[in-house]
Protein backbone atom coordinates (compact mmCIF):
# COMPACT_ATOMS: atom_id res chain seq x y z
CA UNK A 1 0.00 0.00 0.00
CA UNK A 2 2.88 2.17 0.94
CA UNK A 3 4.06 1.89 -3.02
CA UNK A 4 0.64 2.20 -4.52
CA UNK A 5 0.57 5.73 -2.13
CA UNK A 6 4.49 6.80 -2.93
CA UNK A 7 3.62 6.86 -6.74
CA UNK A 8 0.00 8.56 -6.71
CA UNK A 9 1.97 11.25 -5.07
CA UNK A 10 4.55 11.21 -7.52
CA UNK A 11 2.32 11.27 -9.83
CA UNK A 12 0.57 14.03 -8.48
CA UNK A 13 3.80 16.04 -8.14
CA UNK A 14 4.22 15.49 -11.80
CA UNK A 15 0.97 16.79 -13.12
CA UNK A 16 1.17 20.02 -10.77
CA UNK A 17 4.90 20.83 -11.73
CA UNK A 18 3.54 20.76 -15.58
CA UNK A 19 1.10 23.52 -14.95
CA UNK A 20 3.25 25.63 -13.71
CA UNK A 21 4.88 27.82 -16.45
CA UNK A 22 8.37 29.14 -16.41
CA UNK A 23 9.15 32.70 -16.04
CA UNK A 24 8.36 35.09 -18.99
CA UNK A 25 11.97 35.76 -20.23
CA UNK A 26 12.54 39.76 -19.16
CA UNK A 27 13.09 42.10 -22.72
CA UNK A 28 16.57 42.87 -22.79
CA UNK A 29 17.17 46.99 -21.69
CA UNK A 30 17.58 49.39 -24.72
CA UNK A 31 21.34 49.33 -26.52
CA UNK A 32 23.46 52.54 -25.24
CA UNK A 33 24.13 54.35 -28.51
CA UNK A 34 27.71 53.97 -29.23
CA UNK A 35 29.83 57.59 -30.48
CA UNK A 36 27.99 60.31 -31.74
CA UNK A 37 25.96 58.64 -34.44
CA UNK A 38 22.55 59.74 -33.88
CA UNK A 39 20.72 63.14 -33.37
CA UNK A 40 22.08 66.01 -30.42
CA UNK A 41 20.10 69.18 -29.94
CA UNK A 42 21.81 72.71 -28.26
CA UNK A 43 20.77 74.71 -25.77
CA UNK A 44 18.56 76.65 -28.29
CA UNK A 45 16.99 73.66 -29.53
CA UNK A 46 19.24 73.78 -33.07
CA UNK A 47 19.34 70.07 -33.84
CA UNK A 48 22.46 68.47 -35.23
CA UNK A 49 23.13 65.14 -36.84
CA UNK A 50 26.43 62.99 -36.93
CA UNK A 51 25.73 59.90 -39.38
CA UNK A 52 28.50 57.78 -41.54
CA UNK A 53 30.96 60.56 -41.07
CA UNK A 54 28.74 63.22 -41.95
CA UNK A 55 27.68 66.15 -40.25
CA UNK A 56 24.93 68.64 -40.68
CA UNK A 57 23.24 71.39 -38.50
CA UNK A 58 19.23 72.51 -39.22
CA UNK A 59 17.27 75.08 -37.83
CA UNK A 60 14.02 74.09 -35.95
CA UNK A 61 11.73 76.27 -37.58
CA UNK A 62 12.09 75.54 -41.04
CA UNK A 63 14.61 73.02 -40.86
CA UNK A 64 16.44 75.11 -43.40
CA UNK A 65 21.02 73.51 -43.26
CA UNK A 66 22.59 75.64 -41.01
CA UNK A 67 26.08 74.34 -41.26
CA UNK A 68 27.11 70.79 -42.84
CA UNK A 69 30.72 68.98 -42.80
CA UNK A 70 32.22 65.54 -42.06
CA UNK A 71 33.47 64.00 -38.74
CA UNK A 72 36.21 61.81 -37.91
CA UNK A 73 36.22 59.95 -34.38
CA UNK A 74 39.94 60.21 -32.96
CA UNK A 75 38.96 58.22 -30.21
CA UNK A 76 36.53 56.75 -28.57
CA UNK A 77 35.07 59.68 -26.86
CA UNK A 78 36.20 62.13 -29.01
CA UNK A 79 35.37 63.58 -32.57
CA UNK A 80 36.75 66.44 -34.99
CA UNK A 81 34.72 68.18 -37.00
CA UNK A 82 35.76 70.09 -39.81
CA UNK A 83 32.16 72.05 -40.73
CA UNK A 84 31.64 75.19 -43.32
CA UNK A 85 28.51 77.47 -41.33
CA UNK A 86 26.24 78.38 -44.65
CA UNK A 87 24.90 81.78 -42.70
CA UNK A 88 28.85 83.03 -41.70
CA UNK A 89 30.10 81.46 -45.13
CA UNK A 90 33.08 80.38 -42.86
CA UNK A 91 34.89 77.00 -42.20
CA UNK A 92 35.85 75.97 -38.67
CA UNK A 93 37.31 72.61 -36.89
CA UNK A 94 35.39 71.62 -33.74
CA UNK A 95 36.86 69.25 -31.60
CA UNK A 96 34.20 67.33 -28.82
CA UNK A 97 34.53 65.44 -25.99
CA UNK A 98 31.67 62.41 -25.14
CA UNK A 99 31.55 63.19 -21.43
CA UNK A 100 28.34 60.76 -20.88
CA UNK A 101 26.53 58.56 -23.69
CA UNK A 102 23.69 61.63 -23.65
CA UNK A 103 26.68 64.66 -23.47
CA UNK A 104 28.77 66.35 -25.74
CA UNK A 105 31.21 68.84 -24.75
CA UNK A 106 32.95 70.41 -27.67
CA UNK A 107 35.18 73.92 -28.36
CA UNK A 108 35.93 75.35 -31.67
CA UNK A 109 39.05 76.57 -33.56
CA UNK A 110 37.91 79.79 -31.97
CA UNK A 111 37.70 78.99 -28.20
CA UNK A 112 34.13 79.40 -28.08
CA UNK A 113 33.10 75.81 -26.24
CA UNK A 114 28.94 74.33 -26.22
CA UNK A 115 27.07 71.30 -25.38
CA UNK A 116 25.20 68.90 -27.26
CA UNK A 117 23.05 66.81 -25.84
CA UNK A 118 21.63 63.07 -27.58
CA UNK A 119 18.19 63.69 -28.32
CA UNK A 120 15.74 61.00 -27.64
Amino acid sequence: MKIKGSLALVAAAMMLSACVSSPEPRPMPPAQPQGVEGAWVDPNGIVSTFQGGTFNTRSTDNNALLASGTYINTSPTLVEINMTSIVRRTQSRVNCALVTPTQLNCTSDTGSQFSLTRRG
